[in-house]
């Protein structure tokens, strides 16, 4: 294990830090619960928020490269996580950033995956090898991406969902591609009756290039891919969910883009297999910009989904346009939630559906006849003031950087410890409760004054004037 001082990663490490200093934790009877839901039969438990930490908006790789944008996928190592004696855990993590800093038009960025170590109460990280290789680069192509989802594939592979696609793509740990996944044609974006990949966000250096018509009219909306991908427990299927209603049923209006597709696939074999397709009708909060907000209702698109044991899936559900650096401060909906497949979920895989402007709902987005979507649950409100409040957290207010960031685009789940458990409320054997930590973290869009890319020669400060961290909630739940 070789030791690198990096700032952000210590700041990462602070996260669990914090939240072992943090209040006891919640006993599992009721009373104690922030929230309790049954959905799909099963029955959720939301203990409360456990931990937080940040990683500041400056903080650069070994690259001399801003670290921005972590929070956009997160994946935990399932065999590196561990209690010491001590009572410290500790794992490795895997966290992927989007397309780099784009707030004031887009560039060219090399995403990389970032490697951090876990842990309660180091002031360091370590980490195998030198993270990402060393070799010089050379001329060559390079497929463009908006990456967004992260999972880590049996044998050590990296799986990888982008928006501009929107596909799905497996690399090996060295960056080499292994294959890439199309979707079915009802997802590719088209214009003017073909393929049309452009998302809408002209480059910073000539800000009026944009598509005609800027929208889609059909296939994925603009920045509206696959937001989220999660692998089963035993790592042989694949879920890839789009971010929202695609423009043929629902998109691109926000009040109207409620249902979006979840595609299933078999990848225990050599070549992944399209086995199954359901719907999630996301759910939706007040438009604030209304004068009657309750009956002018816009969709809280989805930005993570998360596989959990009993085959039941967590969803990160928010708003847009508020918390830190946002004009409103005040979110009115950010939430991991739950939705099951039951008996009842309609298995929508079809050449109908799936064509290319295959429909499954309306252009206002209701659900043709016999197309019955998953249950959804609502789960943990990131925006509870009393669990916020533990350490000095706000939603809404001032605008500084205890002021929750807009963007939370990632779900990992790790096991509580037994000896750390309520001993009636969490058990490794059969009928007990077993509980974990949720982690999830925040995409501050490389929103710095002091930014740094293209190995630490490109120098940026954000034009909006503000310094987000990158920040990181932990939850306790049990289920």
């Amino acid at each position: 294990m070789r030791p690198l001082w990096f700032t952000s990663l210590s700041c990462v490490c602070a996260l669990l830090a914090v939240a072992n200093a943090g209040p006891p934790p919640h006993k599992s009877k009721d009373k104690n619960l922030a929230k309790k839901v049954t959905c799909g039969g099963n029955t959720y438990n939301y203990h409360g928020l456990e931990g937080y930490g940040f990683v500041p908006s400056n903080a650069v790789d070994k690259y001399g490269d801003t670290m921005g944008g972590i929070g956009g996928a997160l994946a935990i190592e399932q065999s590196s996580w561990h209690r010491k004696e001590d009572g410290t855990y500790e794992g490795i993590a895997w966290a992927l950033p989007d397309r780099g800093w784009n707030t004031n038009g887009t560039l060219n960025v090399q995403a990389r995956i970032q490697k951090l170590s876990l842990s309660f109460k180091p002031s360091r990280a370590t980490y195998s090898g030198d993270g990402f290789g060393s070799e010089e680069g050379t001329s060559g192509r390079r497929i463009t991406m908006d990456t967004e989802g992260l999972a880590l594939g049996v044998g050590g592979s990296f799986w990888v969902s982008d928006e501009y696609g929107p596909y799905i793509y497996q690399f090996t740990r060295d960056g080499k591609m292994i294959q890439a996944i199309q979707p079915p044609e009802a997802y590719l974006p088209r214009r003017n009756g073909s393929l049309s990949f452009s998302a809408a966000s002209p480059p910073i250096y000539d800000p009026e290039k944009l598509p005609v018509p800027e929208d889609t009219e059909s296939g994925r909306n603009n920045n509206q891919g696959f937001e989220a991908l999660t692998l089963s427990p035993d790592g042989m299927e694949l879920f890839v969910m789009i971010q929202s209603g695609l423009n043929q049923e629902g998109g691109p209006k926000k009040k109207n883009r409620k249902q979006a597709r979840l595609l299933q696939y078999d990848i225990s074999g050599c070549k992944p297999r399209y086995i199954h397709e359901y719907v999630v009708t996301l759910p939706t909060y007040p438009d604030r910009s209304e004068e009657d907000q309750e009956k002018s209702r816009i969709v809280a698109s989805q930005s993570e989904i998360h596989m959990l044991p009993g085959g039941d899936f967590l969803i990160l559900s928010r708003d847009s346009g508020s918390g830190h650096g946002q004009k409103e401060s005040r979110s009115v909906y950010r939430q991991a939630d739950i939705f099951a497949i039951t008996n009842r979920t309609t298995d929508i895989k079809s050449e109908k559906y799936d064509a290319a402007t295959g429909s499954i709902a309306s252009d206002k987005g209701e659900l043709k006849d016999g197309i019955e979507p998953a249950e959804y649950c609502e789960f943990i409100d990131y925006n509870l003031e009393s669990e916020l409040g533990k350490f000095g957290l706000h939603n809404g207010g001032e605008q500084d950087k205890m002021l929750l960031n807009e963007k939370w685009e990632s779900l990992a789940l790790v096991p509580v410890d037994e000896r750390d458990c309520d001993k009636k409320g969490c058990s490794h054997g059969e009928g007990g409760l077993q509980e974990y930590f949720l982690i999830s973290f925040s995409d501050n869009d490389y929103i710095t004054q002091d930014g740094h890319l293209n190995f630490g020669k490109f120098k940026y400060a954000d034009t909006s004037g503000f310094n987000l961290d990158t920040q990181a909630l932990v939850f306790r739940i049990s289920f």
